[in-house]
C-alpha cells in the first residue's frame, strides 16, 4: 500500500511553487492572446513556398501603421500541401480617436490585394485565404463571458458537492480546481501559446474532468468514514486512495495518450485546446490526490 498521505507536504510544497512561479509568469510575461480577445483583425496567408515567420513580417510591416507590430505565427498542419505554408497574420487597426475597429469591406479587398502584391515581387506568390474580425467590444464582451463561466462553474461545483456530500468536501474540490487552473494558465503564460476561446474550453473541459476524479476520491472517503471505526482520518484517506488509485491512473493514462497524441498532429486551431488538456490531465489527478484530500483532512482535525 502506497502512503500517499504521509507524503502529502512534499507535494503541497510542489504545487505552492507551481502556482508562484504560474502567477509570476501570468503577472510579469502575460498570455498570447487570441484575435477574440485582444479584437482587431487575423488574415490568414497562404505561400508558395517554404519561409518563415520573420520573413513575412518584413515583407508586412510597411503596408500599414497596424501592420509594424502585427503577430505573425506559423499555422502548421499534418496535412498541409508540400511547398505550401500558412500563417496567421493579427492587427489591430485604430480609428482617428485610437479606438480598435473593423476594416470594412472595401479595405478586406485592398489589404489581400496588397499583401499578396508584395510576396509577388519578393518572387513568393501567396493568397489570403481567410480574412476573421473581432470588434473592441465584442472581445471585451467574450472576456467578461469567459471569467464569468469560470466562477459560474465553480461556485456551482461548490454548491453540488456540498449538496451530495458536505461542504468541507466542497471545500476541498473547489481549492483543487483553483489549484488546476491557475497552474494550467501558467503554462500557457509561460510556453506562450496562444490562450484563446479553444484554450478556455481546454480549461473548463479540464474542471470537470478534475472533478470528476475528486469525486471518485471523496465518496470512497465517505463510504470508508462511516464503515470505518477506530482509525485516523489520515489512514482512511489513504485507504481510500489506494482503493481507487488504479481506475485514476487507467483512466488518467488513457485520455493523456489521445490528448497528448492530438497535440503532436493536430493543427494551430486544435493546438490551444489539445495543450490545455494535456497539461490538465496531468495536474487534475494530481490534485485530486494531494490537494483535494488534504484539504478534508485539515478541515476535519480541526
Amino acid at each position: 500500500m502506497i502512503d500517499f498521505i504521509g507524503k502529502k507536504n512534499i507535494f503541497i510544497v510542489i504545487s505552492l511553487l507551481l502556482i508562484v512561479a504560474s502567477l509570476v509568469s501570468i503577472f510579469s510575461k502575460g498570455f498570447n492572446l487570441g484575435v477574440e480577445f485582444l479584437g482587431g483583425s487575423e488574415i490568414i496567408l497562404s505561400v508558395q513556398d517554404n519561409v518563415d515567420e520573420s520573413f513575412v513580417r518584413e515583407t508586412i510591416k510597411n503596408l500599414a501603421p497596424e501592420f509594424e507590430s502585427a503577430r505573425v505565427t506559423q499555422i502548421k498542419s499534418i496535412d498541409d500541401p508540400k511547398g505550401i505554408t500558412k500563417f496567421s497574420i493579427v492587427v489591430s487597426p485604430r480609428d482617428e480617436n485610437g479606438e480598435l475597429r473593423v476594416y470594412s469591406g472595401e479595405e478586406k479587398e485592398q489589404v489581400s490585394n496588397k499583401i499578396v502584391e508584395l510576396f509577388k515581387e519578393k518572387g513568393k506568390p501567396a493568397k489570403v485565404i481567410g480574412f476573421n474580425e473581432t470588434s473592441g467590444y465584442a472581445s471585451q464582451e467574450i472576456k467578461n463571458l469567459t471569467w464569468k463561466a469560470v466562477v459560474f462553474t465553480l461556485l456551482a461545483i461548490l454548491l453540488y458537492i456540498t449538496l451530495r456530500f458536505q461542504f468541507v468536501f466542497g471545500v476541498g474540490a473547489v481549492v483543487a480546481l483553483i489549484h488546476d487552473v491557475v497552474i494550467t494558465l501558467g503554462f500557457f503564460s509561460f510556453f506562450n501559446y496562444e490562450l484563446n476561446v479553444a484554450a478556455i474550453a481546454a480549461v473548463l473541459t479540464l474542471i470537470g474532468y478534475s472533478l470528476n476524479d475528486t469525486i471518485v476520491v471523496y465518496d470512497r472517503i465517505r463510504e470508508n468514514l462511516k464503515r470505518t471505526r477506530g482509525k485516523s482520518i489520515e489512514n482512511i484517506v489513504n485507504d481510500s486512495i489506494n482503493q481507487v488509485i488504479k481506475r485514476t491512473i487507467n483512466t488518467s493514462l488513457t485520455t493523456f495518450i489521445v490528448i497528448f497524441v492530438l497535440l503532436l498532429f493536430s493543427g494551430n486551431s486544435i493546438k490551444p485546446f489539445a495543450f490545455g488538456m494535456t497539461i490538465g490531465t496531468i495536474i487534475g489527478t494530481y490534485s485530486s490526490l494531494y490537494i483535494a484530500s488534504p484539504v478534508v483532512i485539515k478541515w476535519i482535525k480541526k
